[in-house]
């Protein structure tokens, strides 16, 4: 039996080794060493058993043998068309964003009431750009950009955490060859309290979820025996504030909503759920004049209270509008416009006179080199003596396009890399002209806007017609065909079955 003895001592030599094993519950010390940004480093990480994070010098300056890299700041409209119009064959890209989609906003109302699905307004940026999955030069960070040091060509970001039990947020640096700025915007509080901690913004799809989450929540409350009316009708008042394309889409299809699936699954609070629409001038203000009485009237005769007034606070159950009236409500979506981030506003950068970064012609930021910026967060300079563009999806994504074909032009002439591109000619300047505009006004009714201008002429159409050019019009916009094929189907399920009411 000497061999159950020694079996027995090996067991207990074992067991003791564990358990003097030091208990770590740092999750650094759950995962591989982070080898993966040593490769970028000048100065390798040593696999330690467990290291705390530390900054990473990243990824250095190109050589001349290499290819050239084009940093893109942000995953917008902007920053995505212009990565999926750059030739990988010329460039490395590398994309630093603290989302890894871009966000058809035009059709993201539809997906506060189920009758899309949020996938299908979700665009990988994978899919955009495919050269940043495969390309060993080419990568996408989950990151935040924290400093521009333009002058020594360099880019500081620190990566994303979210929620209590995640990874600590690192930080590292990015040199670049060419850097495209591209951040977008955030929503617009004109500085007034409250709105930030009570109302629900309206530009990703983290807050669509919570719109859905939010109003499905409330209708399921209101029902619950022993609540008073008062508080009944308090739940199932929603406020949209902004009369703009989005606050207007939006309230056209919650009345859709209503009429054709609360009406039908919540029969015990139908008549109480409400929606209001606060404006302080004119709903839909760019829009030809007939075109705005006629969505006037539609939004009224759907059962949207259309209120002119200023917000003059936001209180956790109810606004206090600027006549010391208050509107309780159970459900409040901000929507008012965009402006600046503070990112942006603390850039050692020319700025335009609306606060946005500084851009001439080509859509350089001037006093620096190789620095471009596009979309929301760009603006022209004063000396170019252009007004700054709106803040419109076709605009940044014009934008995009063009500076694609403007840097593909200048890194095939060979000054890709930094500090390389003083005597290239950049041929035409940037030219944007406006198309039109659309907006949808519920009960298969919108509005279809061509003219040029506010003041040009051109053709306006109001109704079924063109409900219909709204949705081919969009269709053919999305950028995948897996994308345009979800919406396509989410439409025709919604005609047919009704819309998702589920609460996930």
């Amino acid at each position: 039996m000497s061999w159950l003895r020694n079996l027995s001592k090996f067991s207990t030599s074992t067991i003791k080794a564990s358990s003097q094993r030091p208990k770590n519950t740092d999750p650094f010390c759950l995962l591989p060493s982070f080898t993966f940004f040593s490769h970028f480093s000048s100065n390798p990480v040593e696999d330690k058993p467990c290291a705390k994070p530390v900054e990473y010098s990243g990824l250095e300056p190109t050589k001349a043998h290499e290819k050239p890299r084009v940093v893109v700041l942000g995953s917008g409209w902007a920053g995505c068309r212009l990565m999926k119009g750059l030739d990988p064959h010329v460039y490395d890209i590398v994309c630093v964003s603290p989302r890894n989609h871009m966000v058809f906003t035009p059709l993201l109302a539809s997906t506060c009431v189920g009758t899309l699905e949020f996938r299908s307004v979700a665009e990988p940026i994978g899919r955009i750009q495919p050269a940043i999955s495969r390309e060993p030069g080419s990568y996408f960070f989950l990151a935040n950009c924290t400093q521009i040091d333009a002058h020594n060509h360099m880019v500081h970001c620190e990566t994303v955490a979210e929620g209590v039990e995640t990874i600590a947020p690192w930080k590292f640096s990015i040199s670049y060859d060419k850097l495209v700025i591209a951040l977008g915007s955030q929503p617009s509080t004109f500085g007034i309290q409250g709105v930030k901690e009570y109302a629900i913004f309206l530009r990703e799809v983290h807050h669509a979820q919570e719109i859905r989450r939010k109003l499905l929540l409330n209708l399921m409350l209101s029902d619950v025996p022993g609540i008073s009316e008062e508080e009944k009708q308090r739940l199932l008042h929603c406020v949209v504030v902004g009369g703009g394309p989005t606050g207007v889409e939006f309230s056209g299809e919650l009345s859709d909503f209503i009429t054709k699936d609360v009406r039908q699954r919540y029969a015990h609070v139908k008549d109480y759920i409400r929606v209001t629409l606060i404006e302080a001038n004119e709903i839909l203000s760019s829009f030809d004049d007939r075109l705005r009485r006629y969505a006037t009237k539609q939004l009224t005769k759907s059962g949207v209270r259309l209120v002119r007034g200023m917000v003059k606070d936001v209180k956790a159950q109810n606004i206090v509008l600027s006549d010391g009236s208050e509107v309780p409500y159970g459900l409040l979506v901000w929507s008012t416009g965009v402006g600046p981030l503070p990112i942006i506003q603390s850039l050692d950068l020319p700025k335009a006179p609306s606060g946005r970064i500084g851009v001439d012609e080509w859509l350089r930021v001037p006093s620096v080199q190789d620095v471009f910026s596009i979309g929301d967060c760009s603006g022209f300079v004063e000396s170019t003596g252009k007004q700054t563009l709106p803040a419109l999806a076709q605009v940044a994504e014009r934008q995009g396009k063009y500076l694609a074909a403007l840097l593909n032009k200048i890194g095939k002439a060979g000054a890709g890399h930094a500090n390389s591109a003083k005597e290239i000619e950049f041929g035409d300047p940037f030219v944007y002209k406006h198309l039109g505009s659309m907006a949808t006004i519920g009960r298969y009714k919108a509005l279809v806007d061509l003219r040029q201008g506010k003041e040009a002429k051109g053709l306006a159409l109001a109704g079924v017609l063109s409900f219909f050019i709204w949705r081919s019009a969009y269709i053919t916009r999305v950028i995948s065909w897996r994308n345009r094929f979800y919406v396509f189907v989410n439409w025709i399920t919604t005609v047919v079955f009704g819309r998702d009411i589920s609460r996930l």
